[in-house]
């Protein structure tokens, strides 16, 4: 009877492991949108119903997502979604900052060679980014055996999101016509790229990113990439980022409104539609993850809300600097302002030592200065932001978005719906890199994978995306993460 008992508990045993047996989609997919307000969800009502409404439809949706930080701009939206990390622990403090008092590119690299072009545009990798990602934490966790390969048009929208173990991340370099890659991850592009820029090799010189042509390219890109690289068809999971530049390229440009919006998202839907067809039948319908958001939102363009009698304006950057400037030339005898990014201002270091003056005292006459033009709200001091009497948020976010010895010294606050660009009445385009939710509030939606059909509009932030990711695939955050998973979301996956 005693051996009969132990062999039935021995069974329970096996019969309860063999249910608890680790399950894990079989590929996941990021996918971003450049510039994407939360919004365009809706705005448009020409949307098919196998794209981003197949999405809505589907999916999960959490409608109050927002970014946490600023400044709200393309290198640290990507490095952020794919990391859980604000800038002020990744590192990546904007698509340029300073290190040392000069200017970098966030992913500029010359220890590396350009593979695919002889072009500069091809010396890149994640060397600035002192944080890993999702991608990173799912081959560690699989002992390097999945596959991790980024694709985009812009080279931090392929590289950053890949992290720094990928096996592939796959830019377009506008000089050479096609899709490159850098010696930070191979010695020689793959045959099934070369076969591909062969195929859709584009006249150097002309800038893809400006047009849907741009759009089209990355979904073809993407595609090739699970078809060469066999993501979805292994043992362990892999994982492919893609983010959609031509969004971007073309808000800047256009605005927000316009026929040409109006067309790269029309365009978005039908590659979006194809590519999630695609992947029902290469991967399986419910066989990836797939998760769509966006690195940031953008503004409506100043003149278009002044016809409606709705407030909005521009500052130009480089006369805010040369005003600083010469008012430090008449107050201290010098003009240590280097320059204007990311709504921040950066004062030279050496050259303010030199004058005998401090640095707080330098900062002090700037913020007091710009405190009296009224197209700015708030100018803050980045080391006593703590002390600045302003809305909470706001205070946060500029807290959140400090890297000390990357970012500016001085945070320039403007006015809602005002931002930096020419101010003309002839000017049509838009900017972002501020904290307001039309810059801020962006799109998160989930669907595949052990994904119920449903929304939430509770707050949930950018650093939460990865979280909420890496909780469903039972692996560890990214090292940096500082956000917390979306239990609405999580709690689906046993």
């Amino acid at each position: 009877m005693k051996k009969l008992f132990m062999l039935v508990m021995a069974l329970c045993l096996v019969a309860c492991n063999a249910g608890a047996q680790l399950q894990r989609p079989k590929l996941v997919v990021g996918l971003v949108v450049d510039q994407m307000r939360w919004d365009y969800l809706y705005y448009y009502n020409q949307y098919g119903s196998n794209g981003l409404r197949r999405l809505l439809s589907e999916g999960y949706s959490c409608n109050n997502m927002l970014l946490n930080y600023v400044p709200t701009v393309t290198a640290v939206g990507h490095s952020t979604i794919f990391s859980g990390a604000l800038p002020a622990v990744s590192g990546i403090a904007g698509n340029y900052f300073y290190i040392n008092d000069k200017q970098v590119y966030c992913c500029a690299d010359n220890s590396v060679q350009s593979v695919g072009s002889n072009s500069s545009e091809g010396q890149m990798s994640p060397h600035r980014f002192m944080v890993n990602t999702i991608g990173d934490e799912l081959k560690t966790a699989t002992d390097f055996k999945s596959k991790v390969v980024g694709v985009a048009l812009k080279d931090r929208a392929a590289i950053l999101p890949a992290g720094h173990a990928a096996d592939g991340a796959y830019w377009w370099d506008t000089s050479a016509g096609h899709f490159v890659t850098s010696t930070f991850y191979m010695k020689q592009l793959p045959q099934w790229v070369v076969d591909f820029n062969k195929a859709n090799q584009q006249k150097p010189g002309t800038d893809v990113k400006t047009s849907v042509k741009g759009v089209d390219l990355t979904f073809a890109m993407a595609e090739a990439a699970v078809n060469a690289e066999q993501l979805g068809q292994h043992d362990v999971t892999d994982m492919l980022t893609v983010s959609v530049s031509s969004t971007d390229a073309i808000g800047h440009k256009f605005g927000t409104r316009g026929q040409q919006n109006h067309d790269v998202y029309m365009q978005l839907d039908k590659d979006l539609a194809e590519f999630l067809s695609f992947l029902d039948s290469k991967v399986g319908k419910g066989n990836y993850l797939l998760f769509l958001t966006a690195d940031h939102g953008s503004a409506h363009n100043y003149n278009y809300m002044l016809q409606h009698h709705i407030p909005a304006g521009a500052f130009t950057y480089n006369e805010t600097v040369k005003q600083v400037n010469q008012y430090l030339t008449q107050k201290v005898g010098i003009a240590p302002v280097m320059g204007e990014d990311n709504y921040q201002l950066y004062i030279n270091d050496s050259t303010v030592l030199a004058s005998g003056h401090t640095m707080d005292e330098v900062k002090t006459l700037i913020v007091n200065y710009l405190q009296s033009d009224p197209q700015f709200q708030y100018v803050v001091d980045n080391d006593k932001v703590a002390l600045a009497t302003m809305p909470d948020r706001i205070k946060q976010m500029i807290t959140n978005g400090y890297y000390r010895g990357r970012s500016g010294e001085i945070t320039l606050v403007t006015r809602p719906q005002y931002f930096g660009a020419e101010n003309s009445p002839k000017y049509t385009g838009t900017q972002h890199g501020q904290w307001n939710p039309y810059d801020a509030h962006i799109p998160f939606i989930l669907m595949g994978w052990h994904v119920n059909h449903g929304y939430t509009n509770m707050p949930v932030h950018m650093t939460d995306i990865a979280p909420t990711v890496c909780a469903m695939l039972h692996i560890q955050m990214p090292n940096g993460c500082i956000g917390d998973a979306i239990t609405a979301v999580t709690d689906q996956v046993q």
